[in-house]
């Protein structure tokens, strides 16, 4: 059974892989852990995926920053490895890129592979996405459709929309500056040219040509909308290689991202012991065994004398950058990230929500407990227990409220509390790093006082309210908002919802059972 406990809620792709280590099926999700929990613990699935899942040893996951960016990657994944549970994409459409032919007077056309002489933008994700920017830029710079030019002005011409060549308004230098300004915008650089195109409107109204800076004023518009929704990909002329990585109790825990052509196309993972030299060391091994890219992308400098021996290897120049922002900036920051999945996921989880709630220390476990009944009957109670970030289920605890008449939360969570924490003590075994209930502010009361009684009083303890995911803490009036894509609030609601489910689970057994008997 595939343990998917671990695996992150951000976008990206996941790759199931058989028992000799073969790629069998790709595909890409908003919510990695709940598109792969799903695969799991469904029963309906049709044959195929009954068979995928059977067949499924082990799962890998990339995470993006985006959907728009798991998307590309998925298609980029498909097409690199063809996944026998994938469908037969061989023939299948890429995404379409725009292309700015190379002509006298040059066009704007859709392309379906970014071949030709042309200078190509994208490739697009959505068709729709891609119709609306390819329509603005024709609008607004005016730039011809037609494939031969015409021998009298078309429709077009008469409705605004270009600039006519065919009929000789526009010289072919006023014509190459608008084709350069949509390069501009199709290479998304938006900012760079609504500067220019202001530059020029305040000019025109200063001249009094108030027509022609209104029309300015409407193209800068146009652009400023199509920048808020414009998801296109930009296209490099080389790879490239971001390499991340930490050093941990003597260990090198290390990610690196393939990226070709301005996509990512493959993650690798490595771990190894830390010594001297050990990053100059690895990427000299590394690189031996295969041709580097145009371009590294690092966190720190390197020895000089690493670019030059990759600049041999190649047998062409190699360059090395570290980047302090910008697009290179993220995609290293977005390295990080997947290190950190792949290899601290669970201990991140810890010390992200330690430090939210201001402990001395990263709670290691965490207890957490809720209360089910149905109309005040079956009422019981439950414990789960999580151990450096992951379920322990082993030490999950369920209770049959004993003391407590009819609906009351707050005095049944005061039982249990008791119960589990009197025994505890009575075996002087560990308490938890951190105690969790189910419910607001008259909750964390009655675990704090049961835990009072018990002579632990300074036990971390917390409360989580389902409606609005405030965390109530025992020494603030007010409850405390995390921010709602947070590890830390998102591990606690990971908690709170496991031991939500185990009480139901028990709920429903005792009901069963009352039922039968």
């Amino acid at each position: 059974m595939i343990d998917t406990s671990g695996l992150p809620e951000n976008p990206g792709c996941y790759l199931y892989t058989d028992a000799a280590g073969t790629i069998i099926y790709v595909g890409k999700a908003k919510n990695l852990k709940k598109r792969v929990s799903s695969y799991f613990t469904k029963k309906d699935h049709d044959a195929k995926t009954q068979s995928l899942v059977a067949r499924t040893a082990a799962v890998d996951v990339v995470v993006t920053d985006t959907e728009t960016e798991a998307f590309l990657l998925e298609n980029t994944l498909i097409k690199k490895h063809q996944p026998k549970y994938n469908i037969d994409l061989k023939d299948a459409k890429r995404y379409a890129w725009i292309e700015l032919t190379k002509e006298e007077y040059p066009r704007l056309v859709i392309a379906r592979r970014a071949t030709g002489n042309g200078t190509f933008f994208g490739p697009f994700v959505s068709a729709a996405e891609r119709d609306h920017v390819l329509a603005v830029a024709k609008k607004v710079f005016h730039l011809r459709t037609c494939k031969k030019l015409p021998k009298r002005p078309c429709l077009r011409r008469h409705m605004q929309s270009c600039s006519a060549p065919c009929t000789g308004t526009v010289s072919p230098a006023e014509y190459e500056e608008n084709v350069k300004k949509a390069a501009l915008l199709l290479r998304g650089r938006p900012t760079e040219l609504l500067d220019e195109l202001r530059r020029e409107m305040v000019a025109h109204s200063a001249a009094e040509e108030y027509e022609r800076a209104l029309v300015m004023r409407n193209e800068i518009g146009a652009i400023e909308h199509l920048a808020e929704r414009q998801h296109v990909e930009r296209r490099r002329e080389y790879d490239q290689d971001v390499i991340a990585y930490q050093v941990t109790e003597g260990k090198v825990y290390l990610t690196i991202f393939n990226v070709e052509r301005g996509t990512l196309v493959n993650k690798q993972e490595f771990t190894f012991d830390a010594g001297e030299d050990f990053f100059e060391e690895f990427l000299v091994q590394y690189y031996s065994e295969r041709e580097p890219p145009k371009e590294l992308i690092l966190s720190h400098e390197t020895d000089p004398a690493l670019a030059e021996f990759l600049s041999a290897k190649k047998g062409r120049q190699v360059d090395i950058v570290v980047p302090q922002r910008g697009e290179k900036r993220q995609l290293l920051d977005l390295a990080q990230k997947n290190l950190e999945i792949a290899f601290f996921r669970d201990t991140l989880k810890s010390a992200e929500l330690g430090a939210a709630l201001h402990l001395p220390h990263p709670p290691t476990v965490i207890e957490c407990f809720d209360i089910s009944h149905l109309s005040g009957t079956a009422m019981v109670g439950s414990m789960v227990q999580f151990r450096d970030g992951r379920p322990d289920k082993s030490n999950y605890r369920r209770f049959k409220v004993r003391t407590v008449e009819g609906i009351d939360d707050f005095a049944s969570i005061a039982e249990i509390v008791t119960r589990r924490y009197k025994r505890l003590s009575e075996e002087h075994a560990p308490f938890p790093d951190l105690v969790i209930v189910d419910g607001g502010r008259g909750q964390l009361s009655a675990a704090r006082n049961a835990l009072a009684a018990l002579g632990a009083a300074s036990q971390p303890v917390i409360a989580i309210a389902k409606r609005e995911e405030e965390i109530y803490t025992p020494d603030e009036d007010l409850p405390l908002r995390l921010d709602k894509k947070s590890i830390a609030l998102r591990y606690v609601q990971e908690i709170r919802d496991e031991a939500h489910r185990f009480a139901i689970t028990y709920n429903r057994l005792l009901r069963k059972k009352k039922v039968i008997t």
